[in-house]
Formats: C-alpha cells, sequence, structure tokens
C-alpha cells in the first residue's frame, strides 16, 4: 500500500488560486448535499473542534483541531490541527492535510464565492475588518475575484492594520462607521464576541461577509444590521450554533424564514440579489463539506 501523504503549504505552493478553488466549492455544491458532523468542545477561552462530512462522489473527511488564544505568546499557532480525507469508493485514506492550509484556501475562497453570488458585480470598495491572517488573504482572494477592487482595512489595534497594509497596499481607515459607509462590500474577520458593524451605518447596495464568529457566543454584527439585511449562510447546518445566527433567531430578531438560501440554492440560481439597492449578508459558517471540497482541491494540485 503506498503511503498516505502528509500535505502542508510548501507541497503545493503555485499550484493553487481563489477562482479555482471558489470555483471547487461552487461544483461540490451542484451535486448531493453533505451529511456533516461537529463536535465542539471547550475549555475556558479554548476550543477543540471535530468536524466530519461525507458528500456522495467526494468521499469523506474529517478535520480536528484547535483554537487556543494563548499560543501565540508560546510562539506557536493559535489554530493547529489535520484534515483526513477519505476515498470515495473503499474509504481509504488518501491525504492527510495541515488544517492551516485547508482552511486559509477553504475561508477566503467561501467567502469569495458568496460575494461573487451576492455583491453586486460592480463593486469597487472593500473594508476588512480585522488584521490577522484572515484579512490577509481576503485582500488576495477578493482582488482575484473583483479586479482592480480598492481595499481598506480598520481593526482595533491600528498597528496591526498598519502593518498589513505596508505588505499589501491596501489603506487603513481610523474611524470604522465612515470606513463602513464608503464600502460597497464589508468582510468583517474578528475574533469579537460584542459586534463591532453596526446596521445604522449602512447604505443601499452592500454586501456584508461575516466570518470571524465561530462559537455560541460570538457576533461581529449587530441586530441592526440582519434586520436591514437579505440573510444568507453558506450552511444551514453550520451556521445554527453561531452565534452570529442563533443568537437572533433565539431572541425572535430574525426567523428561520429570513434565512433565504444556502450556497446550494444560490449556486443552482434559487436565491440571490434581487436588485442593486438591498443590503445582502452572508454568513460564512465553514464546515466540514467545504474542507472536503477544497481538500480535494489541494490533493488535485499535488497531484497535478
Amino acid at each position: 500500500m503506498p503511503a498516505v501523504p502528509w500535505l502542508a503549504a510548501t507541497d503545493v505552493e503555485g499550484r493553487l488560486d481563489w477562482l479555482a478553488v471558489a470555483e471547487a466549492i461552487a461544483a461540490g455544491h451542484r451535486g448531493p448535499r453533505a451529511q456533516t458532523g461537529d463536535l465542539f468542545l471547550t475549555r475556558g477561552a479554548d476550543t477543540l473542534q471535530v468536524r466530519a462530512a461525507w458528500v456522495e462522489g467526494l468521499g469523506a473527511a474529517v478535520k480536528s483541531f484547535t483554537v487556543l488564544a494563548g499560543n501565540p505568546v508560546r510562539g506557536l499557532p493559535s489554530v493547529q490541527g489535520a484534515l483526513m480525507l477519505y476515498d470515495a469508493a473503499t474509504g481509504a485514506v488518501e491525504a492527510v492535510i495541515d488544517s492551516a492550509l485547508v482552511t486559509r484556501w477553504k475561508t477566503a475562497a467561501d467567502s469569495l464565492l458568496g460575494a461573487r453570488l451576492l455583491a453586486r458585480p460592480d463593486a469597487r470598495r472593500l473594508l476588512i475588518l480585522g488584521a490577522g491572517e484572515v484579512a490577509a488573504s481576503l485582500v488576495e482572494a477578493y482582488r482575484a475575484g473583483f479586479p482592480g477592487i480598492e481595499v481598506t482595512l480598520w481593526n482595533r489595534t491600528s498597528a496591526r492594520a498598519e502593518a498589513l497594509a505596508a505588505t499589501t497596499g491596501a489603506t487603513v481607515a481610523d474611524d470604522i462607521a465612515t470606513a463602513v459607509a464608503a464600502a460597497d462590500i464589508v468582510a468583517a474577520a474578528t475574533m469579537t464576541r460584542e459586534p463591532v458593524l453596526h446596521g445604522d451605518w449602512l447604505g443601499p447596495g452592500q454586501h456584508l461577509d461575516l466570518i470571524g464568529a465561530y462559537r455560541p457566543d460570538m457576533r461581529e454584527a449587530d441586530d441592526a444590521a440582519l434586520r436591514r439585511s437579505r440573510i444568507f449562510v453558506d450552511s444551514r447546518a453550520s451556521a445554527a450554533h453561531i452565534g452570529e445566527i442563533a443568537d437572533p433567531l433565539a431572541r425572535g430578531v430574525i426567523t428561520e424564514p429570513d434565512i433565504l438560501g444556502d450556497l446550494h440554492d444560490l449556486v443552482a440560481g434559487r436565491a440571490g440579489r434581487r436588485d442593486p439597492s438591498e443590503i445582502t449578508l452572508f454568513k460564512n459558517a465553514g464546515g466540514a463539506h467545504l474542507d472536503l471540497m477544497v481538500g480535494r482541491a489541494i490533493l488535485a494540485a499535488w497531484r497535478g
């Protein structure tokens, strides 16, 4: 039996591009819906997540990773883990892929796909809230999908935004309310538990891309932002436990019918933007089925 490859970023360097990975996610949603299951364990601020998916024709995947906020002071990444990819026919392990590699491409490509399906095609100004690794990936992905787009960064710690701006050529905003009002697309990639994006700042035609919240106690956008928006998610199952959706649902701020579609609906054209003036909101909740789709793209790129 051949050895199972362990794949990291260096193994596929220069072989992936954002539009191709976004298309791999779209293609995965043209087939049957995935069976998925998630396990979340917490220890204070630390999180262990195990996410599994099975998609007919694509096989199965399990991604297990930890999120430890204290790791940076130890000189370690805050997120560590791996994706195990299983053959569709035999169930054999085909590859083990560094979760950081999978997550980097999955997260930004998921948002890029959502924006290409929901944002106005003439969007020219992108505001990214946050200045971490996800924000850096978003700069690359959105520039690939919206050529010529102007990128502005905002972060609570302005020094981090300035550092990312220096390496990406983006500009830095001092006032978040003014920056939101001026943007065509607002992508939020923060680790906040309290909303930083307020609905009162929004204007007609904007697209909101909410990425950072991944736990029940996390929100990036306030109730007003959800009330003013037409809401879509990448996966209803993945979004159901995240505070961005679960909290306003529990309090009656929104109802289940207010979630107008997921990526299956958007890719099939059953849902989407109706006119240039409405505000669209896409919750990037992730999920192992997306990891599976992107893992397949990574393995194909490695195999050449």
